[in-house]
Order: C-alpha cells, then structure tokens, then sequence
C-alpha cells in the first residue's frame, strides 16, 4: 500500500510581555488514500487444501480464483472431515478470512474377539474391511467382516466364535472273551478311550454300561462312551464285550447210575462224577472234566452190578468193599423163628427197593455156633466174618437188634426192636443222607411205588 504523506506546518507565537514563546504543531493529511485493485487476480495468496477439494467464484470470472472478493468452498475428500470454515473470502487485507483442514476420519478400535481374531485391509480407517476368523474347532455367529462407514462408525455388529465342533472319541475294538474254566463268566478288561476337542483340553468321558475288570455273563454286552465338551457338544463310540461258555457235548448217566456236575454241567472246566444206584458199582473213571476243545477227558463209565465177596475170610476184608459206596444194616436174630426177626424180614423185603435208593446192604446174623449163619442175600458169610463182625460192633447172640452203618463203616444207630419201613426210612433220609442224596431221592421216590 502507497504511503500517505503528510505536511508538517509549523507556526509560532509570541506572546508579548511574557516572554514565553508558544510552539503549535499540525498535520494535515492529503488525500492520497489508494484505490481497491479488482483486477489483480493474485490478491490472496492460491488456495490449496490437501485431501480435499476448493471450489472458488471470483466477481472477475474464473480466471481470478484468488482476487479480491473472492469466495472459496472447502471440501474433503471420502475418509477425511475438515476441520475450519466451509466457506472463505479474499479480504482487502490480503488475507483469506479463515482457514481450513482436512483430517483423516478413524473408526473406534475393534474389539478382540474370543477365539478369534481380524484382519483389516487398511487398519481402522474409512472404507478398510476387517474380516473376521475363527480358532480351529469354532465357527463364526453374526457378522464375517465389518466396514468402517464414512461417519467413522463400523458396519454391522461384533460376531462371537462359538464351538460347534464335537469332541472326537475312540472306542477300543470288540472282544471276545471265553469263560473262565469252571466259570459262566469272564473278567474283561480294557483301557478306557480318551477324548479330544479342538477347544477344551479337559473332558469328562461317561460309561455307560458295565465296568472294565469286571466279570461280565455269557453272551454279548454293549459298552459305551460318551463325552460332552463346555459347549454340550456331544460324541460317543461304544464297542462289544461278547463272553463265550464252551460247552461240551451233553454228558448221560450211565444205565443204573446217575452224574453230578460243578458248575453249569457241560461248560469248560465243570466237572462230572459218576455215580452208581444200590446194589451197582461203577467201573471206569470216577469223573471227566470238560476240556477247552469242547470234549470230555477220559472215557465213559458204567454202573455194573455189584458183586460182592462173601468167601472172604475177615470182617475188615468184608467191610472195605462197602466203604463209601453202602450202608449197612446187620440184623441179629438168636434163630430165624424169633418172632421179631420175621416180621422185621416181611418189613425188609417190602422195603428192598426204599433200601437199595438208599444205598442199604442187609446183612443178617442169625443163631449160635455151631449153626450160627450170616448171609448177605443168598450169599454165606465165613464164621470167622460172623465172628468179626459182632466182636466189632458188639452184636449179641441172645437177642434181636439192628445195628445200622454209615459208609464209612462206623455206628450210627441201634435198634432192639422191629422198625417198620418208615420209620428205618425217616432216620436215614434226616441223619444220614447229604444233601446231593436228598434231591436224587426226591426225583427216584416215585420209582419203588
């Protein structure tokens, strides 16, 4: 701008009498005030707004974006927010009336996200994508990606990783297991399976179904497992316990003999003895024992007559061919007309066949020496016998009595009286008799009626 000049007019007083002299300074201004120049098109300084955009209208035209009075538009560009005025002049002064700038928009921070994670094509600022991604084992639920929007706001709302996966569980292989010998059962063991999950590190795996170590019955028995992780998600493997009994083939009394068995009777490892009814013996093995291969050990025995030596020539030699096998009855009579020992003989033969399922042997004592007789059916005793026998179990000859014997030869009971049938046979089924004797007289009872 031009200087102003300015006229320095100086004029002095005197002021008589006084001596004072008075100084008066003036100025007086010319009229030199310059014009407003239009027509200069760079009055202000040129507009420039980076990442954004001036639009300018000039009085001049478009030619003169920066002369006086001119009027600017302040934009940004997509992602950016101004910050100053909206709208500026060209003043007189040379200076623009305000100013302007363009700042970068953001969005907030995305939050982590649980099992999971982002990524973001350009960070947290306008237009830049995050998608989103889940741990192995879980899925996304919502949302696969959110945008920044251009008022600095994302898109969409925040997904969750949720666990959709199921643990994975393996069963052990199906067994089979043979009966322990003797056994209807077996002890079956295995290591239980073990579970994974692609999220939690420690689950709970179920049985269900029998324990493992514990003896398991014959036939096929279904074990199962099941497991859930935090998120009930489920799985489950189950496998098969099959326990087998061999058996081997049915094994049937002999003629005149019957068998007991241990265990179920034919299976591995049971046992079965032979036995013979009265008056037969067995001839052959004891017993036979089924063997892994489904076959019986040892031949088949057979109940043969028993025949017994009465020429033998002392009572022990006589005895030992009763041990455990019969019981004896030895009825003593002074001669075969004693009146107790003939009805005591009609009640013996009624009861012969009560008395052979009881495993009783009669043997009868009968008169004095020299004529004195011991008989056991039609078969003579020796008198050295006869004499062994009352001097071992203290038989009189002068009176009638009974003196009744167990299988092992020892004295159980005496009597000096007739016994009927009944009442011979209640004592030896309630003293005498086991229990394995007892069940078989009940199935034979109906057998002497």
């Amino acid at each position: 701008m031009p200087l102003s000049r300015f006229a320095a007019v100086f004029i002095l007083f005197f002021t008589a009498g006084s001596g004072t002299t008075v100084y008066e300074n003036e100025f007086a201004e010319e009229d030199t005030t310059p014009q407003l120049d239009y027509t200069n098109p760079y009055w202000c300084h040129p507009l420039g707004l980076t990442n954004g955009e001036v639009t300018c209208h000039s009085p001049r035209g478009r030619a003169y974006r920066s002369t006086l009075g001119t009027r600017c538009q302040m934009s940004c560009d997509r992602g950016y927010k101004l910050l100053g005025r909206h709208s500026i002049m060209c003043l007189a002064n040379r200076r623009w009336s305000g100013t302007a700038y363009c700042r970068k928009l953001r969005c907030h921070v995305l939050p982590l996200i649980y099992h999971g994670r982002y990524t973001c094509t350009q960070g947290f600022t306008v237009d830049s994508r995050c998608d989103f991604t889940c741990d192995t084992g879980y899925r996304i639920e919502g949302e696969h990606s959110r945008t920044c929007q251009h008022g600095g706001s994302w898109s969409g709302v925040q997904p969750v990783c949720s666990d959709t996966d199921p643990p994975k569980i393996k069963c052990p292989p199906s067994r089979l297991k043979v009966a322990e010998p003797g056994k209807l059962t077996a002890t079956v063991t295995w290591d239980p399976p073990t579970a994974t999950d692609t999220a939690d590190k420690s689950l709970n795996v179920i049985l269900v179904g029998q324990e493992p170590g514990t003896d398991f019955k014959e036939g096929l028995h279904i074990i199962r497992y099941k497991v859930y992780d935090q998120a009930r998600n489920r799985a489950a493997c189950k496998f098969i316990v099959r326990v087998e009994v061999r058996r081997c083939p049915e094994l049937f009394p002999p003629l005149h003999g019957y068998i007991t068995c241990s265990s179920n009777g034919n299976n591995y490892g049971a046992t079965c003895e032979y036995h013979c009814e009265g008056g037969y013996e067995r001839k052959g093995v004891s017993s036979r024992v089924c063997q892994f291969n489904r076959s019986w050990g040892g031949d088949r025995a057979e109940c043969v007559l028993m025949e017994i030596q009465a020429n033998v020539k002392t009572a022990p030699a006589l005895l030992d061919q009763f041990y455990e096998k019969r019981r004896l009855l030895i009825v003593s009579a002074p001669n075969i007309s004693d009146p107790d020992y003939q009805l005591q003989n009609i009640m013996i033969q009624k009861a012969d066949c009560g008395l052979g399922l009881r495993h009783v042997t009669v043997i009868e004592l009968l008169g004095s020496p020299p004529r004195e007789t011991g008989r056991i059916k039609e078969s003579l005793l020796q008198p050295q016998v006869i004499e062994g026998l009352r001097q071992a179990f203290r038989i009189s000859r002068t009176y009638f009595s009974m003196v009744l014997l167990d299988k092992l030869g020892l004295d159980r009971e005496r009597f000096i009286a007739p016994m009927s049938s009944d009442e011979l046979f209640s004592y030896i089924d309630s003293f005498l008799l086991d229990e394995e004797e007892r069940e078989r007289l009940e199935l034979h009872r109906d057998f002497c009626d």
